[in-house]
């Protein structure tokens, strides 16, 4: 095989790597950002890399997302109103690894409502989630799709 064909296959295979590993969480799935709905069920069986978006849908006029640390979202604190999210699809993407926390500040949608979230971020290296998961899935799924498109360019070009 050619040098340059290795080339080649060693480049997509790095960046389909790369988009494979990312992925987009939408925060309550088709429920959306809303309230009366358990987020901390909802996350427990989801794993979060850096590089990964969380989504929040929901109707702007009634909702609204704040980034907030571990002491405001217990006490259901909101920081100044011009820095909430308010489009109604905020992505935020996870730059960092550890704890994210995100509440509503809308009248008592975090306090009463349990309208917040609280997330870990796990960093590149970290170690693979368990087979059950839908991103353990979504990441085997696209390896296997690398993986058979490099056997088809590599028979094409040998």
């Amino acid at each position: 095989m050619a040098p340059s064909h290795i080339a080649f296959i060693a480049i997509s295979m790095v960046l389909f790597s790369s988009v494979a590993m990312a992925a987009d969480h939408t925060v309550g799935d088709d429920k959306g950002w809303t309230i009366n709905f358990n987020y901390t069920q909802w996350a427990q069986d989801k794993v979060f890399h850096v590089g990964d978006n969380l989504v929040f849908n929901y109707d702007s006029t009634k909702h609204n997302v704040f980034k907030v640390n571990g002491t405001l979202f217990q006490s259901c604190t909101f920081p100044p109103a011009n820095e909430a999210l308010d489009t109604g699809k905020d992505i935020i993407q996870l730059k960092t690894e550890g704890r994210k926390w995100y509440v509503c500040g809308v009248a008592d949608h975090c306090s009463a409502r349990q309208m917040k979230l609280v997330i870990t971020v796990l960093g590149n290296g970290a170690p693979a989630p368990s087979p059950t998961s839908s991103a353990y899935s979504t990441v085997s799924s696209m390896f296997g799709v690398v993986v058979a498109a490099t056997v088809a360019i590599t028979t094409i070009f040998v």
